[in-house]
């Protein structure tokens, strides 16, 4: 009898710690996920997308400028430092990037900001993680599948680097919503929308309000990794994304360019899938849309591509953020008969102006590297992008190089590209009559050669 006592309280005392575990557990998971709550302050209606600031655990330090003297994070980004010096790292650590779109391409942007040591994040995304997207999101689980992008990553981030200070909104981007994502003074924006409506919407208020943004372009159904670029909005080619955001800033804000995009020179290697409803059938994609305007199709996505633009993004911010200067790949679509071409283009002119061309100190490959690296395809004189594309590649029949000043010989850092018709002109000028009548001209030119300098040790 007393035997079977001892074993019913035995036994009672196991379930009952059974249960009690079991609910420390689920408390312990519901407070770790931070059972997505709104904060009903901003919460908000976007065309039936309900938008707030996730709730959870607290996050609400002032970016410490300070912050690389704690030892723990001065250790945790000593790579980074040893890289930039303390004075760059400061300048990123002390930084406030925007990261909209939390995706393939965003979420690896927004992760690798966050491990440069960036101080402080605002993550937006109205939607949520669902299981096709675990392909190519940076840190997304399956089990953050059905939560908003915007919580998943904040929560990841938290034990990553919880020294940063990480504001998550779950809410769609547009005028009603502009104030509360842009101010603030960010030092950067990334726009890594897929929504040309949107895009172009985002991409006009950070132009009117003069903040620094970088978009991304297509990222889906390409595959090489090696024709990925950042340039000027109005050089990105072979992407239709590209092509229609050019066409809406320039009609409806009157925008040319002057915005920075990573984009592929790849050709898409597929299109949208074709649209079927529940019955298996083609439906109209329009009439499964939560939100008017964004896309219901689908784009095929190898997620390598969409995470290498996002690691794209993040290096150009942080290195910017830090001081240091990079200079991207130009995107020039000359081929090697078309830089054999300028150099005897330039031996012609030698002799015909000099008698001789005993003084040409580069060969093709070097002339391969004037008009590319320091160039970029196009005059000196050039203010701003014309020629892309084929027209970069016709452009190549009115330009040669000649020599800055005419008292040194044609080597690499003494020779300019110029068209034709601006020859004849800058031949019949000292270097002091330049810098005294175009002194930004003179300086820009200056700078580009000493680079040339620099980089052969010269």
């Amino acid at each position: 009898m007393e035997k079977g006592k001892y074993l019913a309280l035995v036994g009672g005392g196991a379930l009952l710690g059974s249960v009690s575990t079991f609910v420390f557990l689920r408390l312990l998971q519901s407070q770790k996920r931070g059972v997505w709550r709104c904060s009903k302050s901003v919460t908000a209606d976007f065309n039936g997308v309900e938008g707030c600031t996730i709730a959870g655990k607290k996050n609400d330090r002032v970016v410490n400028e300070d912050l690389l003297k704690d030892e723990i994070v001065s250790e945790q980004l000593t790579r980074n430092i040893q890289f930039f010096g303390s004075e760059s790292q400061q300048k990123v650590t002390a930084s406030y990037v925007v990261v909209i779109g939390l995706g393939g391409v965003g979420s690896h942007a927004a992760s690798m900001l966050l491990r440069s040591g960036v101080g402080k994040l605002l993550l937006v995304d109205f939607d949520q993680v669902s299981l096709s997207s675990l392909n190519r999101h940076a840190v997304a689980t399956r089990a953050d599948v059905g939560i908003p992008k915007a919580q998943c990553l904040k929560e990841h981030f938290l034990s990553i680097f919880p020294e940063c200070q990480i504001d998550a909104k779950v809410l769609l981007y547009d005028s009603s919503t502009e104030e509360e994502i842009l101010s603030g003074h960010p030092d950067f924006v990334l726009d890594c929308i897929d929504n040309i409506d949107t895009k172009v919407a985002l991409l006009a208020a950070c132009v009117h309000r003069d903040l620094k943004v970088l978009s991304a372009t297509g990222a889906g159904a390409r595959a090489d990794p090696t024709r990925i670029r950042i340039a000027d909005l109005r050089e990105s080619t072979n992407d239709p994304l590209s092509r229609a955001v050019r066409h809406r800033l320039r009609r409806d804000y009157g925008i040319e360019g002057g915005i920075p995009v990573v984009f592929s020179l790849e050709k898409p290697k597929a299109k949208l899938l074709p649209f079927k409803g529940p019955s298996g059938e083609e439906e109209n994609p329009s009439d499964y849309q939560i939100v008017p305007g964004f896309r219901v199709r689908i784009i095929p996505v190898l997620g390598t591509i969409p995470a290498i633009f996002g690691q794209f993004m993040a290096s150009y911010v942080v290195t910017e953020l830090a001081g240091v200067n990079v200079q991207t790949e130009p995107v020039v679509n000359f081929d090697m008969d078309h830089y054999h071409t300028l150099h005897q283009r330039l031996i012609e002119h030698e002799e015909s102006l000099y008698g001789t061309s005993m003084e040409v100190q580069v060969d093709v490959e070097e002339v391969m590297y004037i008009v590319k690296e320091l160039w970029h395809g196009r005059s000196a004189r050039e203010e701003h992008v014309k020629d892309v594309g084929r027209g970069m590649w016709r452009s190549v029949n009115e330009l040669m190089l000649v020599r800055w000043d005419s008292t040194k010989p044609a080597s690499i850092s003494n020779l300019i590209l110029l068209k034709f018709k601006e020859v004849d002109e800058h031949e019949s000028q000292t270097l002091d009559d330049i810098k005294e009548n175009e002194p930004e001209f003179y300086s820009k030119v200056a700078a580009v050669l000493k680079r040339a300098e620099l980089d052969f040790g010269l």
